[in-house]
């Protein structure tokens, strides 16, 4: 089986079938991370590079990592010692790197759109690794596929997201994929972090984080994105912990037991306070450990490659 579009530019352009057999592969590759060698020659003769614009840990390490389990050649690509620092533009960077053979772009960039953008004008598979305040359709398919792995199943489960919903191309994702597998979503926040409009796409709003923790079985808690916020939205970052954080003692205060999952990095003592972060209640160790097998199975399926 093959998925419906070339590329992954978002979770939006995804049908459910699509999404299900990216979970399914990456049962598989699960089972080979398991084993004493951790390696396949899937993607042998295939050339990747990460083009990352922004500062990553988690993704770009994941990323390279599921690459290098699959065999495939990578290279990775530092804007801040290459010719950008010169002004060169993303696509003469692309087409420059394509010249060497390369057959899939990795993508993460500030600008929402840079990889649809890109797709149109070069000839390689290209996978978005986080664009703007867009989309970051690999987190949600581990987050989501981690929520299945606990739960069983995402048909009809209630997931929260709390948080800067109105920065996070997490939240966006998320949302679209979770509607499209069967969940329920409810989004919390303050105010000010909830775009308007957003009931348009079938989710629940609610501005009182307890509320929301009541209602789920799943919160997917995001941190505050001060690096995309251009005025003040909030009085400060006590006041927002005040009322939007999540610690152990809330948790422990529920009527049911929920699970805590984020996408990272944790602003520890803002929206996750350790004891929280650590507890029975977190799977976050966990999404970090199916990143890399939801990310080897977008690379395997994108490549058009017929066996594992």
């Amino acid at each position: 089986m093959r998925l419906s579009t070339r590329h992954l530019l978002g979770i939006k352009n995804l049908t459910p079938n699509d999404i299900e057999l990216i979970f399914q592969t990456a049962d598989n590759f699960k089972e080979v991370l398991k084993r004493p060698i951790k390696k396949v020659p899937t993607l042998r003769d295939t050339t990747i590079v990460n083009l990352f614009y922004e500062n990553s840990t988690r993704t770009r390490i994941s990323f390279e990592l599921a690459e290098k389990r699959l065999g495939a050649d990578t290279i990775n690509f530092v804007t801040s010692s290459s010719s950008v620092s010169k002004g060169e533009t993303l696509i003469d960077t692309a087409q420059n790197i394509l010249a060497m053979k390369v057959d899939m772009v990795v993508l993460r960039h500030s600008a929402s759109g840079a990889p649809h953008f890109l797709s149109n004008h070069i000839n390689a598979a290209i996978i978005n690794a986080g664009d703007g305040t867009n989309e970051h359709p690999t987190q949600a398919l581990l987050d989501a596929y981690s929520i299945r792995e606990k739960l069983k199943s995402l048909k009809g489960k209630k997931v929260a997201i709390i948080g800067d919903i109105m920065h996070s191309r997490v939240a966006l994702s998320n949302i679209y994929c979770l509607k499209k597998m069967g969940a329920e979503v409810t989004v919390a926040g303050p105010p000010t972090l909830i775009p308007k409009h957003i009931d348009s796409l079938g989710v629940h709003v609610t501005y009182n984080l307890k509320e929301a923790l009541e209602w789920c079985d799943v919160a997917n808690i995001l941190r505050i994105q001060l690096e995309r916020q251009n005025m003040p939205l909030f009085s400060s970052l006590r006041e927002y912990s005040l009322f939007y954080g999540v610690n152990k003692a809330l948790l422990d205060s529920l009527k049911k037991e929920i699970t805590i999952m984020h996408p990272g990095p944790i602003n520890r003592g803002v929206e996750l306070s350790s004891d929280a972060a650590d507890s029975h209640h977190s799977i976050i160790l966990q999404q970090v450990e199916n990143g890399v097998a939801i990310r080897m199975a977008v690379l395997y399926l994108l490549s058009g490659k017929q066996e594992v």
